[in-house]
């Protein structure tokens, strides 16, 4: 979709643009909001988070990931598969050290995977996005790996991730897209939809 192409050259334009500084301030403020992602979950707040590790010009997200482990939530990471089939595994996030350069430059887990259903049992998922809007459309890389993986989550445990000024007022869609139901930038947590 050519919408889509647009819209993700712009943020990726955007990010490159971001100075170093706004970014590690962006970072230490997701980690600010660690309390508010986990007491979404019912209950006792949420115990197992699916997260990603931020790479490049995304929002950073290392800081998040320690301030959820340091708040006792057991974090797990995608690990890209090797048979291509577009599918997530999952494995333990056992700190930054930890992580391994994969394929499209991204940081895995070095811990033995768990499986694609893993993400499963995850009481929310924190995932990555280019662009967000309101009513909870999620703009990503375009390959779809998220899009499959949350086919078995329910959307109100879906948290997308992105800067600030990448909340917009639509994002183009299709229906294979999977929508998410917060979203979580440096000025705070938003319910969507």
């Amino acid at each position: 979709m050519d919408e889509k192409r647009v819209l993700r050259t712009g943020v990726w334009t955007a990010r490159a643009n971001r100075p170093a500084v706004d970014r590690e301030a962006a970072g230490a403020r997701l980690a600010s909001y660690a309390a508010d992602l986990l007491a979404l979950a019912p209950g006792q707040g949420a115990q197992v988070v699916a997260a990603y590790a931020g790479v490049a010009e995304e929002p950073p997200t290392r800081p998040l990931l320690d301030a959820l482990v340091a708040a006792g939530a057991h974090v797990l990471l995608p690990v890209v598969r090797s048979d291509d089939t577009g599918t997530l595994d999952w494995a333990a996030y056992e700190g930054w050290a930890n992580l391994a350069t994969a394929r499209w430059g991204l940081l895995q887990p070095t811990a033995a995977p768990r499986g694609p259903e893993a993400i499963g049992a995850a009481d929310l998922v924190v995932v990555p996005a280019l662009a967000v809007d309101r009513a909870g459309h999620r703009l990503g890389r375009g390959r779809g790996f998220y899009d499959r993986a949350l086919a078995n989550v329910g959307r109100a445990k879906r948290v997308a991730v992105v800067y600030a000024d990448e909340i917009v007022d639509a994002v183009p869609h299709e229906p294979h897209d999977e929508p998410v139901g917060w979203v979580l930038s440096p000025d705070g947590l938003a319910k969507l939809g």
